[in-house]
């Protein structure tokens, strides 16, 4: 095959894959550009996401009327919290998955693999009726136990993963100079796994500030705990006309965790690339 046919089908795959991510960015930047707009403008320029005289107080106006800055403290909360006790948890029994073995262990992987194919809505009963009994319900804290739980299994692979694929010369180095399991773990095997921690917990954020079953169903009855997803949805019932407070309300919660995708990438992509190895 020729280099200049090589070239124009490589030409072709780059344009092939640029359209379709503009096609797939398009939704974002139409919600961008509408809450940019005049009412009269949203309307009339239809699907075209740009505007010649953008409205930026829509932002200052949907802030101050979807009370969006208790749902972002509450947001921010429930997801630092729910990246905190997954990761370590996760880590920390991905390690002893990973370099210990123990009778029945491959039977106990495939039953804990096996709970990532339960619909999530399934199991809310028994872990509401847990929750009150624990005397969490209405409160961040219930957020933050239930929506880590959901993601324990899929953190704890991936860990086991990337710690299967370091040198198990560190560890006995280590033994060596005196350290025991523990120490292993908090003194070298952590720091290394610094890839899939960021992996981990940005996998975890994003699902935890997108999440809106959890929040709603465990702080129903306590508005002032909802979280940006439930006081969009509650803000998009007030305002079901007001379109361009809508698309205002929508990027302000879903801009902060585009920006932590961007800043993260580079060891989101590390981090996966290691657990796949």
């Amino acid at each position: 095959m020729s280099t200049t046919t090589l070239k124009a089908r490589r030409g072709l795959l780059y344009l092939v894959l640029t359209a379709g991510g503009l096609l797939w960015l398009y939704p974002f930047l139409w919600a961008v550009g509408g809450s940019l707009k005049s009412d009269d403008a949203f309307f009339s320029t239809g699907l075209n996401p740009f505007t010649a005289h953008p409205q930026w107080s829509n932002y200052s106006q949907a802030w101050d009327e979807g009370d969006f800055s208790r749902y972002f403290l509450n947001t921010v909360l429930f997801a630092g919290g729910t990246v905190v006790v997954t990761v370590l948890a996760t880590s920390m029994a991905g390690y002893v998955l990973a370099r210990t073995e123990f009778p029945g262990k491959r039977p106990v992987l495939g039953l804990i693999g096996a709970t990532l194919f339960l619909p999530h809505g399934y199991t809310i009963i028994p872990v509401f009726d847990l929750i009150q009994r624990l005397h969490l319900l209405n409160t961040l804290w219930a957020l933050i136990i239930v929506q880590s739980a959901s993601g324990m299994v899929f953190g704890t692979f991936l860990f086991m993963g990337y710690f299967s694929t370091i040198d198990k010369g560190l560890e006995e180095a280590a033994r060596v100079d005196g350290a025991d399991f523990h120490q292993v773990f908090w003194r070298i095997m952590l720091p290394l796994s610094g890839p899939m921690l960021a992996t981990v917990g940005l996998f975890t954020c994003i699902n935890a500030w997108n999440s809106f079953f959890v929040p709603l169903v465990f702080t129903l009855s306590r508005p002032d705990l909802h979280t940006l997803t439930v006081g969009m949805f509650t803000f998009l019932g007030e305002n079901s006309t007001a379109w361009t407070l809508v698309c205002a309300g929508s990027v302000i919660t879903l801009l902060p965790i585009v920006a932590v995708f961007l800043g993260l990438q580079r060891y989101f992509v590390n981090g996966l690339a290691g657990a796949v190895k």
